[in-house]
């Protein structure tokens, strides 16, 4: 049986973090950057691994294998700002990226912030389509926003992260991100919920 690894980035798995970021975005940031993020009190910087089996402390899931999975926010003032969510593309499709964005939500609120926000590609209807479903809305446009091509970026926003109404939508993605993980061959054996804190969850997929 496998298993797969929700935990924080460690300095353990930089190099990792930085061959994902390359593959799926480009090499968007250095070693330095992550080093950056995982000493800064104002990030949460998550990774999903393959592990070898149930049990493994954190930290210590050094098996060679690679990050299939990285998502980050930094926390301004009441803001989360989700500032890159990537998923190997060998295994998207599965629900990963749906389980960080609930994540990084779930972070967000325990932190006591606000409303959360991001940029995006605008030809990225994927991205676009998996930020609506847990209540972004488009509120402008960055012109140019991209370097590498030019192209505008949309910005994404969720507000009410401190309502009530937000505690009820996060039990309602929590059952929804299970079922998808489940349809695509992934059983849980923990999950992130508000009462959860990012130190190591499971997930093992159907053998």
């Amino acid at each position: 049986m496998k298993f797969l690894a929700l935990q924080p980035l460690t300095i353990t798995h930089l190099p990792e973090a930085v061959e994902l970021d390359q593959r799926c975005l480009g090499g968007l940031w250095t070693k330095a950057g992550y080093q950056r993020e995982i000493d800064s009190p104002n990030s949460d910087l998550l990774v999903l691994q393959p592990v070898d089996a149930p049990g493994l402390s954190e930290g210590n899931l050094d098996n060679g294998k690679p990050l299939i999975g990285l998502a980050c926010t930094w926390a301004i003032a009441d803001e989360a700002h989700i500032t890159l969510l990537a998923v190997d593309p060998a295994y998207r499709k599965q629900g990963l990226g749906q389980l960080l964005l609930y994540t990084l939500l779930v972070l967000a609120w325990r932190r006591g912030l606000e409303w959360a926000t991001l940029e995006v590609r605008i030809s990225n209807q994927t991205a676009i389509a998996l930020y609506q479903k847990f209540g972004f809305e488009a509120v402008g446009q960055r012109r140019s926003y991209y370097q590498d091509t030019g192209e505008d970026a949309l910005i994404l926003w969720r507000k009410g992260l401190q309502r009530p109404e937000f505690q009820v939508a996060l039990q309602q993605w929590r059952q929804q991100v299970s079922q998808r993980l489940q349809q695509a061959g992934w059983h849980l054996s923990a999950f992130p919920d508000t009462d959860w804190y990012p130190s190591q969850v499971k997930f093992s997929p159907a053998s």
